[in-house]
């Protein structure tokens, strides 16, 4: 029985909108008329949980869910979680041999489930499909559901790995409760009622889409429509056909939507999240009047650690403020820096995690419960917080610092840019120099020669001399993560080797 105070469990959040919303729509796709009702999500909870068990997976064994269709992930995934397994989301944009790997990583796989032909089978892991039809396990037909274990299932978790660009990718496992903590928090930060109705082309395996977009709106009793990329064509009069009244994105598609076309915001839409990355300032001011909710997180804090609060004028610069953790600042020699000095951000709090898999790692958490983000910001007097960049990104040119983003910014004014990277390049006597990376507005015709002298101009009347990039390259595109982030490693090795 659920004590005082106590906060029901995934499965039982999952059970309690069946029976009080059944037929209401918790997900629906964005490009045709398939929908998930809470009671159809019960239902193929129930039917899992089943097959879980008849097939022996474990309790806390691992479920590696590749699947590309985002309701059938969806469902499996939080089935997984909700019955006490580890759930272990796949990126279908890599190889067939993803699956595989990831077991890899993280010492075997009891179950793959998957709608498509994965390569060198999992050792111990039987394969499964899904009823794109029903959302059930492949041979089970609706109207005949096999009964679900009476057993209250363990507390289940995700196993997400961050990246592997500085070496071998860490593995954080976030539990069922930290999950949960976080979606509540996001919630309520948001003002998410049964009313809403969310839009996410966010993809599912990332912990932004799982715990912003399925986690909140599920304990929130609201709607999410989901489509399986991003489409800048139509995309305002989707959103408004589909009544969405919050937009969950990352910087990259709100640049390619402020400067492509009109902003033509359907009525009813309460505010646009951003998320994923910094969103550079030009892109802010260009979005207008539009209620705008920057956050900040990352994996190891279950996606959201600090935004903007609903209502309030985004402050040019900053993320937000912490919601539901702590953030201090830190300078080198490990001492906490007074407000508006910029040092190394470190985090704690119930949603942030104590530890990486196998012990990676260790050195970025202290006695205490802080973790060491990586990132470099400040925090201000009254609790904005504010990110110059992650410590990796700094150039140090011949003892100066240079943050990218502040270059970033500089040439992002220029309206012919869509994107700018600044990144350091080695030099033997200076230690580093910013070398930039623009990408043109698409669909206009570019003459890359006149963009690079007026964008050495622009950075000659704007900033000091030694922020100024030594070079300006016009790319059509960089190297990025599957959330459209830039990967700034990969785009540091090319300008290491031009």
């Amino acid at each position: 029985m659920q004590q005082a105070g106590e906060r029901p469990d995934l499965r039982s959040i999952i059970r309690t909108r069946a029976e009080q919303d059944g037929e209401r729509n918790y997900l629906e796709d964005a490009r045709s008329d398939r929908v998930l009702t809470y009671r159809a999500l019960d239902d193929a909870v129930s039917a899992w949980s089943s097959t879980f068990d008849a097939i022996g997976v474990p309790a806390s064994g691992a479920v590696l869910v590749d699947l590309g269709d985002p309701l059938a992930f969806a469902v499996v995934h939080l089935a997984a979680l909700a019955t006490g397994r580890r759930a272990i989301p796949v990126d279908t944009g890599q190889p067939t041999t993803e699956p595989g790997r990831l077991a890899d990583l993280i010492g075997g796989a009891s179950m793959v489930v998957s709608d498509r032909a994965v390569d060198a089978t999992v050792p111990g892991a039987p394969a499964s499909g899904i009823d794109a039809a029903t959302f059930l396990p492949a041979g089970v037909r609706d109207g005949d559901l096999p009964s679900e274990s009476p057993d209250a299932p363990g507390e289940g978790s995700v196993v997400l790995f961050t990246s592997g660009s500085t070496g071998t990718p860490k593995g954080v496992e976030l539990p069922e409760s930290q999950l949960l903590f976080v979606a509540r928090a996001v919630a309520r930060h948001n003002a998410l009622t049964s009313a809403d109705r969310g839009f996410n082309s966010l993809p599912l395996f990332h912990v932004n889409a799982e715990v912003v977009g399925l986690l909140a709106t599920l304990v929130s009793g609201a709607t999410l429509v989901l489509d399986r990329r991003f489409r800048r064509t139509g995309f305002w009069e989707l959103l408004a056909e589909r009544r969405i009244t919050w937009l969950n994105a990352v910087p990259a598609i709100l640049a390619v939507l402020a400067k492509t076309g009109p902003l033509d915001f359907p009525e009813g839409l309460r505010f646009v999240r951003s998320a994923s990355a910094p969103l550079p300032d030009p892109v802010r001011q260009a979005l207008g009047d539009v209620p705008l909710v920057v956050s900040w997180g990352m994996t190891e804090g279950a996606s959201q650690i600090t935004a903007t609060p609903l209502g309030a004028s985004a402050r040019v610069g900053t993320v937000g403020v912490p919601v539901g953790s702590e953030v201090q600042v830190r300078g080198e020699d490990g001492s906490v820096l007074p407000a508006d000095e910029v040092g190394a951000l470190w985090v704690r709090g119930e949603g942030i995690v104590h530890r990486y898999l196998f012990g990676r790692a260790a050195e970025r958490f202290d006695a205490d419960g802080w973790l060491s983000t990586g990132d470099v910001g400040s925090v201000s007097a009254d609790g904005w917080v504010s990110l110059a960049g992650r410590s990796d990104d700094v150039i140090n040119r011949g003892g100066e610092k240079v943050y990218p983003s502040e270059v970033e910014d500089v040439l992002l004014g220029d309206e012919r840019v869509l994107e700018a990277v600044v990144v350091g390049r080695p030099h033997d006597v200076l230690g580093a120099v910013p070398i930039a990376y623009v990408i043109p507005q698409p669909d206009e015709p570019v003459d890359a020669e006149a963009l690079v002298a007026d964008l050495t101009a622009r950075a000659e009347a704007r900033l000091t001399r030694f922020r100024r990039p030594v070079e300006i390259v016009v790319v059509p595109d960089l190297p990025r993560a599957p959330t459209g982030k830039v990967q700034r490693a990969k785009v540091r090795t090319m300008a290491a080797h031009p």
